[in-house]
């Protein structure tokens, strides 16, 4: 017969709900007591911190290359947005950055962010803004030639309004897109996070044009409640 670790008979009271309440505390925001709660009982979040992931976002990457296969050994990629560097972390060892696979071609990353991140051995982070005029060169300098890849999870600072929030994001990433245009080699792949909300029209025929496929994703690892999804384009056409 069960019992308490204060030895009371538990049975016939069912499982034990094991969600983790938040109380709401003074000067905190429902909102924010409402997202602590979340990220206290999300599965991938307990799951980055248990692996060493630096994010839950790893897992979406990670995701989206077993599905798409683009993070191969010797692959040149840049990272845009890398901040706090989980994509560079599932990138390093696909792409054979440290060498570690015997036999295999040795890949690089180059992560670009407007704050300092933390080192990460195989990845190469620098503190750019990659709007910035001649961005594309030096991260072309940096990288040794063009690159294979070209991905973004940037998201714009929320406002609070769903559909100003959608603009700006898209924005970001059709900015991210002609960035990629710069520096991709032929046959590069563009992965990148957009918001479901009306205006991803406009990026997907632009991206059609250059990339021979193009496919809109929601990982398993991106929440159900969430409007995030990302496209991966394929195949630059140059």
């Amino acid at each position: 017969m069960a019992k308490s670790p204060t030895g009371k008979n538990t049975s016939g009271r069912g499982q034990r709900d094991l969600t983790v309440k938040v109380k709401t505390a003074r000067g905190r925001k429902l909102s924010s007591t409402r997202w602590l709660q979340r990220q206290l009982n999300d599965p991938y979040v307990k799951r980055a911190q248990a692996e060493g992931y630096r994010g839950r976002a790893a897992f979406k990457i990670m995701e989206l290359d077993d599905k798409y296969r683009f993070l191969v050994p010797g692959a040149r990629v840049v990272d845009l947005g890398c901040a706090p560097g989980g994509w560079a972390q599932v990138a390093v060892p696909r792409i054979n950055a440290l060498g570690e696979k015997s036999g295999k071609a040795i890949g690089r990353i180059i992560g670009v962010d407007l704050q300092e991140v933390e080192p990460l051995a195989g990845a190469e982070f620098h503190v750019l803004d990659f709007m910035d005029e001649g961005a594309d060169d030096q991260v072309k300098e940096w990288l040794g030639g063009n690159a294979d890849v070209v991905m973004s999870d940037m998201a714009a600072a929320s406002s609070g309004h769903k559909q100003t929030d959608h603009l700006r994001i898209m924005s970001l990433c059709e900015t991210a897109a002609y960035f990629a245009f710069d520096v991709l080699e032929e046959g590069g792949t563009f992965v990148a996070k957009v918001l479901a909300g009306g205006a991803e029209g406009d990026l997907q025929k632009l991206l059609k044009q250059k990339f021979k496929s193009v496919a809109n994703v929601k990982p398993p690892s991106s929440r159900a409640d969430s409007s995030e999804k990302f496209v991966v384009a394929t195949g630059f056409r140059g």
